[in-house]
């Protein structure tokens, strides 16, 4: 057990305790209540799964941008709060949601203005009752896109002030939502891909309303204010640019890079596809604590950072990491030792069972050592401003060991889809080695906001 942190410390165990549970659930939340929408799906067709899993394939982008936005201005928030100034730490706040709203307003109208373009060429030729639900599903659900923007930066404001429970628990309102829409619309109703496509929307539009409104609040650290006249600063949106853009280009063409993989394996045959599917869903579940854990330490190291305390950062960064490698451990030998179980659950043939023990096998080992340093280590960076150098080592790694890798191992060299996992956990130890090189050094002290 670690030793309580002394009282001049910014966040005592209790804290960080209060922070982290929290977004473990939160990060469990979603993994759940995506399996249980992928299930319901099902029950519409072959087709109504088709053409979600086709436009999500497009939302995910969005929804990676988004957060990295949010992010951004969680970062300068949080720095503001560390060095004292509250009142900017409001004003940044305030900032990143008019501008995110402003922006996702035209995204939207873009959405829409090119739907024929997204149904006919980045979708390419597909059947026509595919395209038909696509089209009905993405016309529905393109109208969320401005409240999914909101609900993050609303979330991420109150992660940065500390305060992780509430966006937990409009989390579970939100995906509550999701779930029982879905259940009455499909179930009860016999809904086609509208029955997916309205709780998703609805949902939205309750959580965003919920978490703005609860920003409201004068008690909290960030609110927003009463009465509220905004004013564009210039300044502090760039503030948050100078993050969120950097970010948002290493997390879409994070995604990106995982579409033009699924190609790839999509070319291996229906075992491949299926163990590589069940794959990724208990893979999203092994990894759960690394990613609730490096949200928390974007608030604590960015409050260090703006306390000008890099004394802190390191330890706090240090304590954080011990958590995350704890708890990979502690979830990844419990997976690997219910793998048997796991796989009678999704009652696949013996070859794909087969294929699937051996990627789920390897990542979950690889999660334990190398995850956590390639992912959860370089929040401590982002908190810290330097961001540019997360986002070119993480771009460069992504494209050149797990892409390009990936096709010479799976294709060129006929290991199939065990290779491009290969190929992936070397992306893993590239970006460690970068990532741990840069955190030991001082560079990445020097890229924090001027107050």
């Amino acid at each position: 057990m670690i030793k309580e942190t002394p009282k001049q410390y910014l966040f005592s165990n209790q804290a960080l305790y209060k922070l982290i549970l929290p977004l473990l659930v939160e990060q469990l939340l979603a993994v759940a209540v995506g399996l249980a929408d992928s299930l319901m799906v099902a029950s519409v067709g072959e087709a109504a799964v088709s053409a979600v899993s086709l436009v999500d394939n497009v939302n995910v982008l969005l929804i990676a941008a988004f957060s990295a936005l949010a992010t951004g201005g969680a970062v300068v928030a949080g720095q503001f709060i560390g060095h004292g100034d509250k009142k900017k730490a409001c004003h940044s706040g305030e900032q990143l949601i008019v501008f995110v709203t402003l922006i996702s307003l035209i995204i939207m109208a873009l959405m829409y203005g090119f739907k024929s373009f997204i149904l006919h060429t980045v979708f390419g030729k597909i059947e026509a009752d595919v395209m038909d639900y696509a089209s009905r599903y993405l016309m529905i659900v393109n109208a969320s896109i401005p409240f999914l923007a909101l609900y993050n930066c609303g979330a991420a404001l109150f992660r940065a002030q500390g305060n992780s429970k509430i966006s937990m628990k409009t989390s579970l309102l939100m995906n509550g939502i999701n779930v029982a829409g879905n259940a009455i619309l499909i179930y009860g109703l016999h809904f086609s891909v509208e029955g997916v496509a309205i709780p998703t929307l609805v949902s939205r539009i309750v959580s965003a309303v919920v978490i703005i409104v609860l920003l409201h609040n004068q008690e909290l650290t960030i609110h927003i204010s009463k009465p509220f006249r905004y004013h564009f600063d210039g300044k502090m949106v760039k503030r948050i640019l100078g993050i969120g853009i950097p970010n948002g280009i290493e997390n879409s063409m994070f995604q990106l890079g995982k579409i033009v993989l699924l190609s790839l394996i999509s070319t291996f045959g229906t075992t491949a596809i299926a163990a590589n599917a069940v794959g990724n869903t208990i893979a999203g579940i092994e990894i759960l604590p690394g990613q609730a854990i490096g949200l928390a330490m974007t608030t604590v190291i960015s409050q260090c950072v703006g306390a000008d305390d890099f004394t802190q950062a390191r330890y706090y960064t240090k304590k954080l990491m011990s958590y995350t490698f704890l708890a990979m451990a502690v979830l990844n030998i419990v997976i690997l030792a219910l793998l048997p179980f796991l796989m009678e659950i999704y009652h696949l043939m013996p070859e794909t069972v087969t294929l699937t023990k051996q990627i789920l096998t390897l990542h979950g080992i690889m999660a334990i050592f190398i995850w956590p340093l390639s992912f959860t280590l370089p929040s401590t960076l982002r908190a810290a401003s330097d961001v540019r150098f997360t986002m070119l080592v993480g771009i460069g790694s992504m494209w050149f060991f797990r892409i390009i890798l990936g096709f010479l191992l799976g294709k060129t060299f006929g290991f199939g889809v065990f290779g491009i996992w290969a190929a992936m956990i070397m992306d893993w130890v590239v970006r460690s080695i970068f990532f741990c090189l840069r955190y030991h050094g001082k560079r990445w002290m020097n890229h924090s906001m001027e107050f």
